[in-house]
């Protein structure tokens, strides 16, 4: 041994490598740490099956022990698409378009899709495409096309033209009669 308790590395071998063999994990352990991996991916964010699954395949090359760690992750109700549907559509600003968008991306099933956007409340989009020009109308007033530079941040949104024509002609009035944010002249 060498001075302050460390053994010396034999010559040739990097420092800090065991000379001894690594014995293969066994298939349990294997499930084991690949399901614990599951857990803590799932503990940062909710993860579509997916996505969960494109995690666990960097980690193993086992479909078959991917596919159970899959099925018990969902069985214990730790991985479920459906909520992963929910909370994309509970974000603040964002549209039906941006929420279809984001769930095909994030690899959910067409039909849950498809569900998922009809359950959009019109009037709550509405609202949500009110609520965010109306924080915005400030700096969007000042710009040379106010209605363009609105349309455009609502379309870049997920908003549909079906919503963003109301609603910029709601934002526009409300300002105009308060006389806080009036539409500048261009001319």
């Amino acid at each position: 041994m060498r001075k302050g308790g460390r053994r010396s590395e034999p010559e040739g071998q990097p420092p800090g490598e065991s000379t001894r063999p690594t014995r293969p994990k066994s298939r349990e352990e294997q499930r084991d740490a690949l399901l614990a991996y599951a857990f803590r991916a799932l503990g940062q964010r909710a993860l579509s099956a997916s996505e969960l699954r494109s995690k666990l395949e960097r980690r193993s090359e086992d479909a078959e022990l991917i596919a159970e760690v899959l099925a018990r992750v969902q069985e214990l109700g730790y991985q479920q698409d459906e909520q992963v549907a929910r909370i994309e559509t509970s974000r603040r600003g964002v549209g039906a378009f941006r929420v279809r968008q984001t769930l095909k991306r994030r690899g959910l099933d067409t039909e849950l899709i498809d569900e998922t956007i009809r359950s959009i409340d019109p009037d709550q989009e509405h609202a949500a495409a009110v609520e965010l020009l109306t924080r915005r109308w400030p700096s969007i007033a000042r710009k040379r096309d106010p209605r363009a530079a609105a349309y455009a941040l609502l379309a870049r949104r997920g908003f549909p033209g079906s919503v963003i024509w109301p609603a910029l002609a709601q934002v526009a009035q409300e300002a105009a009669e308060s006389g806080d944010f009036a539409e500048p002249d261009h001319e």
